[in-house]
């Protein structure tokens, strides 16, 4: 993503005099962070195609639908429904993560370093102007860290308590291996196996949107077919309403129609809700009724991610959003399709202080790149802090064919190589969703190690481009992920890329690097305070 595509970064708080490189002519600066400074986000060109008429799939062109977008296919088997999970239990509350005080407490706000007033209205989904009449603040106010913004709403309502899925359903992880999106599809024969787009110049068919809105974001497939099934009938129905073939999920803004970008929307909002509850102190969000709703504390972060998702849609009211929380709405869904979600939990998914295995820079010993992106998004804003940018040396800004490396930080296999995406497994199981896997995003087709291929440290991944998602500068863009949870690079378990450890500001982009007495800092350039050696 670019610095100007995550929210803070489209309302950048005032200038730091303790940053001086920051202070330039206005035009450079945008020059700079439009030809430079670049990640991906989920709004490629895409078309959407005229739906045609399916019969049945063989189940070898459900293995041949992975490689589509570059994923290594799950070993085939018949394509007939998996007997649903049996469950007997009731889930346990989750020890209590806050006190959510009185349900007609104001919320408040305090604000971190970097945020914005438009920042903080985003954040919680209310109007700037309803924010600033609350606060008697004017657009122009400058905000000081540790002050209180009171964020308007017309009512306060804390959740319901009810469980809907653990944390491992949310997340890309360990029970998805072998999930078959196509091959759940066939049976059903719905308008979901019917529906094509072209997105990033390539044509792919229902099931492998939802295959690579699920691999990019990292949030489990499963999941993603029971929204569409909730809101649209599209998993069981071969015909769907007309409103509900360009927006099924009910996202109706602008730029929102057509399947990729409605999952996208909402694999975006389940990663807000999980780890912005688990890692960012978000308690609450507004419905477009503007209810605010403060999560119960004794749910589950991968809860919170569903409640949040299953609130975004357009006509969503207080009423019906509690219909859709309960046991007798979405997870009513979820469980016809796929059994009881708890029964395939594993618990726990990960340890906050899980230690990283041993990873270098990814390029070439003796040559130096540029420090361009601090910690932000894994994939889109809401997917933790987990990623981190470089671009290679060069003469020239912008998106340009490199012939420098991206190389792999750690031994491995590679499990995805498609769309600009290469992820590198490092446990030896062939598949990422377990342990630790790393993602290099923005390697161009030229040269781009195909799926399958076992890496040692140092070995060639492919070439730094614009290619995948949005860019518009050539860069390499790394995020790590464990058990398919991306994993924060200023968390508890720092990035360390060969003793560089990452630390970041609490502003998305902005960033360290530290060894020793040494540090680096993130920058939409390259100068010497952002360079690089790998010795």
């Amino acid at each position: 993503m670019n610095l100007f595509y995550s929210l803070k970064s489209m309302f950048p708080a005032p200038l730091s005099p303790s940053r001086p490189w920051l202070i330039i002519n206005g035009l450079q600066l945008t020059l700079l962070v439009l030809l430079l400074a670049a990640c991906e986000r989920p709004d490629p060109d895409v078309t959407i195609i005229t739906q045609g008429s399916v019969t049945g799939v063989p189940p070898t062109i459900a293995a041949a639908s992975f490689q589509q977008i570059g994923v290594a296919p799950p070993e085939p088997s018949a394509p007939t429904a998996t007997p649903a999970p049996v469950y007997f239990d009731t889930p346990t509350p989750d020890a209590p993560h806050y006190d959510p005080g009185g349900g007609d407490s104001q919320q408040i706000h305090t604000v971190n370093a970097g945020d914005t007033l438009m920042y903080i209205s985003q954040l919680y989904g209310v109007v700037l102007d309803d924010i600033l009449a609350l606060n008697q603040m004017q657009e122009t106010d400058i905000l000081q860290v540790g002050q209180q913004i009171r964020i308007p709403g017309q009512v306060s309502q804390v959740g319901p308590s009810f469980k809907i899925i653990p944390d491992s359903e949310l997340v890309f992880g360990p029970t998805t291996k072998g999930f078959n999106v196509r091959q759940t599809a066939v049976p059903y024969n719905g308008y979901l196996l019917r529906y094509t787009e072209d997105i990033e110049g390539r044509r792919l068919e229902g099931p492998e949107i939802v295959e690579l809105v699920a691999h990019r974001h990292s949030v489990n497939p499963r999941l993603l077919l029971a929204l569409l099934e909730y809101r649209g009938g599209w998993l069981t129905q071969p015909v769907v309403p007309e409103g509900r073939q360009h927006y099924p999920l009910g996202k109706g803004a602008a730029g929102q129609e057509g399947l990729y970008k409605q999952l996208s929307w909402a694999a975006n909002e389940l990663n807000w809700g999980y780890y912005g509850r688990a890692e960012a102190n978000l308690h609450a969000f507004a419905l477009p009724d503007k209810t605010r709703i403060t999560f119960a504390p004794d749910i589950n972060d991968g809860t919170a991610g569903v409640q949040r998702a299953l609130g975004g849609a357009d006509t969503m009211t207080y009423d019906t959003w509690l219909r859709d929380v309960s046991s007798n709405g979405f997870y009513a869904t979820y469980e016809r399709l796929f059994g009881n979600p708890f029964a395939l939990a594993v618990e726990p998914l990960w340890s906050p202080n899980l230690p990283q295995p041993a990873l270098q820079l990814p390029w070439a010993a003796g040559e130096t790149w540029y420090f361009t992106g601090g910690p932000h998004g894994g994939w889109n804003t809401g997917s933790a802090w987990a990623a981190l940018d470089f671009a290679p040396d060069a003469d020239v800004l912008g998106c340009f064919e490199s012939d420098a490396w991206v190389t792999a930080m750690s031994d491995g296999i590679v499990t995805r190589s498609g769309f600009g995406g290469v992820v590198v497994d490092l446990d030896g199981d062939k598949f990422a969703g377990t342990g630790w896997a790393i993602t290099y995003m923005h390697l161009g087709e030229r040269d781009r190690i195909p799926v399958g291929t076992p890496v040692q440290t140092g070995d060639r991944l492919g070439h730094p481009s614009c290619e995948g998602g949005f860019s518009d500068g050539t860069h390499v863009h790394v995020a790590r992920t464990y058990n398919g949870r991306w994993v924060s690079a200023d968390g508890g378990t720092a990035f360390n890329l060969g003793g560089w450890v990452s630390q970041g500001t609490g502003q998305e982009y902005d960033g360290f690097l530290i060894r020793g007495n040494v540090s680096k800092e993130a920058c939409a350039c390259r100068e010497e305070g952002n360079a690089l050696s790998h010795e």
